[in-house]
């Protein structure tokens, strides 16, 4: 499915947050799709002399960025370790070191996992001086202890904030799950996360009974490939016991959107603010988020699709 769409550009200030990015004038502007382009999902349908349609009966939930936008609860978690430890970057800022939205939405999807993101933006901009060291620390080891001392306090930090209570489940997830069960539909998660990483949110953000009642839960830690390859949702339809072309996935990125077309799935997209600007050309339907989106709406997507023999 081809979406059009206009593109408005945010340009990187000249602010703390933004250093690095100077040498890398591809990452300076942040595109991102109009948000009214995707109100409405937009269905294309192949119909051949020979073709079979689909039903909906499996509803498969990616986490991170569909039940949960947590892109910015770990953004927080690592502002406030630099907080407190007073982590300087370049050494010279008058203030701790603070990553913006705007650059967070663009650094996440250019390193992946939180101690190379750290190494690489200190190597970038500066070995920065903190609590931890009143110079900027020169050796591999003491570099390393800097590292691994602000990554274990920001993980910690953000099981806090998500046991905090403050943090819900994005807008339509937990009643769209409700209403997949009242239809006696099959329910699952699928995540690229570690096991214990998705457990946490899961009981935190739909409650641990309609997290025990799904059908199917597999992390990164079942499967030996994560994301984009298919490993994870061929392996829940197995265990569901339904045809994958039977079952719908609601996914955040285009790697998510490609793990389910590999599948043989049909896939739906709720994005977020760091993955609107991907090519979701091969989803079925995109949305904003999912609060205006209902069951039925989907079973008749899916039956609408109709694959060319």
């Amino acid at each position: 499915m081809a979406v059009s769409c206009s593109h408005s550009s945010i340009l990187f200030p000249p602010s703390t947050s933004s250093v690095g990015f100077n040498r890398f004038p591809c990452l300076q502007t942040l595109r991102f799709k109009s948000r009214n382009v995707y109100q409405k999902a937009r269905i294309s349908t192949t119909v051949s002399a020979s073709s079979s349609s689909r039903s909906l009966q499996a509803l498969i939930f990616d986490c991170d960025g569909v039940i949960l936008e947590s892109e910015n609860l770990h953004r927080q978690a690592y502002n406030d370790a630099f907080s407190h430890f007073d982590v300087r970057c370049p050494p010279s800022s008058s203030e701790s070191l603070n990553w913006s939205l705007e650059f967070y939405d663009k650094f996440q999807n250019l390193v992946g996992g939180g101690k190379p993101k750290m190494r690489w933006y200190f190597r970038e901009n500066g070995w920065p001086t903190s609590t931890l060291f009143d110079t900027p620390p020169e050796s591999d080891d003491d570099r390393a202890k800097l590292i691994d001392t602000l990554q274990d306090w920001k993980t910690e930090r953000y099981k806090e904030i998500i046991k905090s209570g403050s943090v819900e489940a994005r807008p339509g997830v937990i009643r769209l799950m409700d209403e997949a069960r009242a239809a006696g539909k099959k329910l699952a998660v699928c995540s690229a996360a570690t096991k214990s990483s998705v457990v946490l949110c899961l009981e935190n953000l739909i409650q641990i009974e309609r997290f025990q009642g799904l059908d199917c839960f597999l992390a990164g830690d079942d499967v030996k490939e994560k994301k984009p390859d298919p490993s994870i949702y061929i392996t829940a339809a197995e265990k569901l016991g339904v045809s994958v072309k039977d079952c719908l996935v609601i996914e955040d990125s285009v790697i998510g959107l490609q793990a389910a077309t590999k599948a043989g799935m049909s896939c739906v997209i709720t994005y977020t603010s760091s993955t609107s600007d991907q090519d979701f050309k091969e989803a079925i339907a995109v949305y904003p988020d999912l609060s205006n989106v209902s069951l039925k709406e989907l079973g008749t997507l899916l039956q609408t699709i109709v694959t060319a023999a």
